[in-house]
């Protein structure tokens, strides 16, 4: 991305006033705008494609022209390995000044900014109406559309909005999407009695351990649900104790460890409960059995619960702990990419920020944008897409902004960018 300076300006104008003095006798002057990224190949066969189709023109002259134009295009193209960093804009045409004369001259020019549209047409004047809309427009907003689990950075210049970097991240789902399961006949203590935790109901109150006081409690249970596993570890222990679960499942050890069931060996003594006391039991024997098992998962209020006989971690603040870590990491990431974009560019007049529910907000208010970058925020709005779609989205809602807008420097900005934008 980079600003227009006069002397591109300039090469832009007389390029574009050149063609404009030129015009065709009938329809017979080709323009062709190749989007950045696109392949090179799949425009010439395009164009080898129209001028099969060219034969079907009625005038012998003017199907001449339009036919030899886009040999030469054709020719033209293959001069290039791949498709210019911004794009190829090409003409072609008959420019003779007399009719009993045939001079087809091509025109072609890499645009100062990124072309984002494919356009092929035959008319009596070339299509320039693109190329004058960048030599005007040299102002620029930055768009953000974001959430948790995607982002895509974009520029808005003119009335062409450019995708300059779409992510996903490593956030897990909320934890209904996977997390740390028991077997359904697993035993969970409810008051005083013990019930397969299958048949937990959301509100009942589970035998928790209070690390804190050290003692038991009675925890709500938040949350119930049903998940596929792959594979289920039986953990078994010197005196007894049995428990079957996922292998992501956190068990407390006695070195105050909390490990997953996966990374358990029978040299781990496992926190457990008898007789109103807690004692530490040593592990037998661990057996994996490796096919696909409907399995239940519960969040705990106080984060954990007994299941036969051993007190184990719950579900929900371990993978609440590790999606907060994982937007930390992927805000850093689109911090990144902002700062790389938008850093020092002058033509960047505003930011708009966008997505779904409060992670806009989290990353707007957090460390992770630079100071110059975020004086330039000038609105945040609740958006439903995160992809290209969401940076028009964002576009769209922008103009809602300006109306609600009591920060005149700011209101002023918008309203001067979307009057040039013709929006």
């Amino acid at each position: 991305m980079e600003e227009l300076d006069s002397k591109k300006k300039y090469k832009l104008k007389k390029f574009i006033n050149h063609l404009k003095s030129i015009r065709g006798r009938h329809t017979e002057l080709v323009s062709v705008y190749i989007p950045q990224d696109a392949e090179l190949i799949k425009m010439i066969q395009h164009l080898e494609q129209e001028k099969g189709t060219a034969s079907n023109i009625k005038d012998k002259k003017t199907k001449t022209h339009v036919q030899e134009s886009l040999e030469r295009l054709i020719r033209h193209l293959r001069l290039f390995k791949k498709t210019p960093e911004n794009g190829l804009v090409a003409f072609a045409g008959n420019i003779s000044e007399s009719e009993s004369k045939t001079d087809i001259e091509i025109f072609s020019i890499e645009p100062p900014l990124p072309i984002k549209t494919r356009i092929y047409r035959c008319d009596q004047t070339f299509l320039l109406d693109i190329l004058e809309d960048q030599l005007e427009h040299t102002d620029a907003f930055g768009l953000i559309a974001m959430d948790k689990r995607e982002a895509t950075i974009g520029l808005l210049r003119g009335s062409s909005v450019v995708v300059l970097s779409n992510m996903t991240s490593g956030v897990p789902g909320k934890y209904k999407t996977g997390g740390q399961c028991q077997k359904p006949e697993t035993l969970v203590e409810i008051n005083k009695s013990q019930i397969q935790i299958k048949d937990i109901k959301i509100g009942d109150l589970l035998k928790s351990y209070d690390f804190k006081n050290k003692k038991f409690i009675f925890s709500e249970c938040l949350d119930k649900w049903k998940v596929k596993k792959d594979s289920v570890i039986k953990i078994t222990t010197e005196n007894g104790f049995e428990n079957e679960c996922s292998k992501d499942h956190i068990f407390f050890t006695k070195e105050g460890k909390e490990k997953p069931a996966e990374n358990l060996t029978t040299k781990d003594l496992l926190l457990t409960y008898k007789n109103s006391k807690i004692i530490f039991s040593k592990i037998s024997k661990i057996e994996i059995e490796n096919k696909s098992t409907e399995m239940i998962d519960i969040s705990v209020k106080n984060h954990n619960f007994l299941a036969n006989g051993l007190i184990v971690h719950n579900s929900a603040m371990r993978f609440a702990r590790l999606r907060e870590e994982a937007a930390h990491d992927f805000y850093k990431r689109i911090a990144e990419v902002v700062n790389k974009e938008f850093l020092g560019k002058k033509e960047i007049k505003g930011i708009l920020i966008g997505g779904p529910g409060h992670t806009k907000n989290e990353f707007a208010d957090g460390d992770y944008l630079n100071n110059e970058i975020k004086v330039k925020i000038l609105g945040i709005s609740d958006i439903t897409y995160t992809d290209e779609f969401g940076l028009q989205d964002l576009i769209d809602k922008s103009k809602e902004f300006i109306s609600q807008q009591t920060i005149t420097k700011e209101k002023e900005l918008l309203t001067k960018f979307f009057e040039f934008l013709g929006r």
